[in-house]
């Protein structure tokens, strides 16, 4: 009887860490389908854009790379990598209507999106700012009054640039576009006065622009920009791989490599909030 109870024992302890070790929700997906789609932002450089071969690239595509390699060690397979483009508009919904697995670029973590998806460990953190034309002498919300400023529809910019214009009593038009792209080609066009977004967003688009020397950016911010990747609700497994990926980065000091590749040749010396933010991720395994 003892024998038996033994045998029984050792099949109960043997057996919990075989179950803890079977692959779950998104990462079973992965798992059977051998591919991860990653949604991204086609027009939002450093982070996320189309490169000149049409290929996917920047700063977060790199990131997701190292989730990529993370979550092949985890189902232990090699998969392929899907680049699926998404909106400011749809972006969401894409994730969690599960066409895309991980949502990666230019997304501020909040509150209210958290209701909808879970985020990751932060990747970035900037805030939002104002990109004239040169010739333009009005380069701060307190000189726009009665003027036009773009921004991309829901998004976080487009609220924060709401409550400054109603903080100042700036009586300005607030103009939405479907796409950075948009905003800053009427920009060109003098068909607004300033554009809005991420700063970090407008100094990648400057420099990446064939015109770039015709712009201005206010070095100002008007908000508090936390970057992360998006993943579905409730799949802990998944996020802790993505999770893993941006903390071994971060205790590497790897993720400084990537940061000045993307962002250092436009903004020079790193802000002391993005060291910050590196530390505050270098969570041990």
């Amino acid at each position: 009887m003892r024998g038996k109870l033994a045998v029984i024992l050792l099949i109960v302890l043997f057996a919990s860490p075989l179950a803890a070790k079977e692959l779950t929700g998104t990462l079973r997906q992965i798992k059977e389908t051998g591919q991860i789609r990653i949604g991204f932002r086609a027009s939002e450089p450093p982070m996320s854009f189309l490169d000149k071969d049409g290929k996917p690239n920047g700063y977060s595509i790199e990131l997701s790379n190292s989730v990529v390699k993370e979550v092949e060690k985890k189902i232990g397979a090699k998969v392929k990598v899907q680049y699926i483009p998404i909106t400011a508009e749809n972006r969401f919904k894409t994730l969690v209507g599960n066409k895309i697995d991980i949502l990666c670029g230019a997304t501020t973590k909040t509150l209210s999106r958290s209701e909808l998806v879970d985020f990751t460990q932060l990747t970035f953190v900037t805030g939002a700012s104002l990109m004239t034309l040169q010739n333009n002498k009005n380069r701060n919300s307190s000189g726009f009054k009665g003027k036009k400023i773009g921004v991309v529809k829901d998004t976080t910019t487009a609220v924060s640039l709401r409550n400054l214009l109603q903080e100042t009593s700036t009586k300005a038009e607030i103009v939405f576009f479907n796409s950075a792209k948009d905003g800053v080609d009427a920009l060109r066009k003098k068909k607004i006065d300033a554009y809005a977004a991420d700063q970090i967003v407008l100094i990648g688009i400057a420099s990446k622009a064939k015109d770039g020397m015709n712009f201005a950016i206010d070095f100002n911010v008007f908000s508090f920009e936390p970057f992360a990747f998006a993943v579905r609700k409730n799949d802990a497994d998944f996020r802790l791989a993505a999770d893993r990926a941006i903390s071994n980065l971060c205790r590497s000091k790897n993720i400084f490599e990537i940061y000045n590749k993307w962002v250092g040749e436009f903004t020079g010396q790193r802000p002391p909030i993005f060291d910050a933010m590196v530390k505050l991720n270098a969570t041990p395994e």
